[in-house]
């Protein structure tokens, strides 16, 4: 007599936001926080206790859907690192950030000015 049993296939806890991230299951969490977590080496359950709106098997779930696609979620992550810097370069450039510390000394040395001129008379 052979019993029986039944498995359920199940996809990964995933979803798209609407910036192109994946996410893990409802919450805000990123894949890419998941990973980065366990690559500095946590444990899924250091990872739950960090990311306590996860469920440990959600967490588990993640991490072997990476294990086992680790090409296609690397090169996920490395277009995620791209986009970012990108987007960081951008921001530099429109910001001025280059000439901020001194913009900032200046306006601060000019405030200070204005105040002792106030004080004297």
């Amino acid at each position: 007599m052979s019993v029986q049993v039944e498995f359920k296939v199940s996809a990964p806890p995933f979803h798209w936001d609407e910036a192109g991230g994946i996410r893990i299951s409802k919450s805000r969490v990123t894949l890419d926080s998941i990973l980065a977590a366990y690559h500095n080496g946590s444990t899924p359950e250091e990872i739950a206790v960090q990311y306590s709106v996860l469920p440990l098997e959600e967490i588990y779930a993640a991490i072997a859907y990476y294990l086992s696609h680790r090409q296609e979620i690397d090169n996920y992550l490395e277009q995620r690192r791209r986009k970012a810097q990108q987007q960081r370069n951008q921001f530099v450039q429109q910001c001025n950030l280059a000439d901020l510390r001194q913009r900032l000394l200046d306006r601060y040395q000019s405030q200070g000015e204005l105040t002792a001129n106030a004080s004297v008379n």
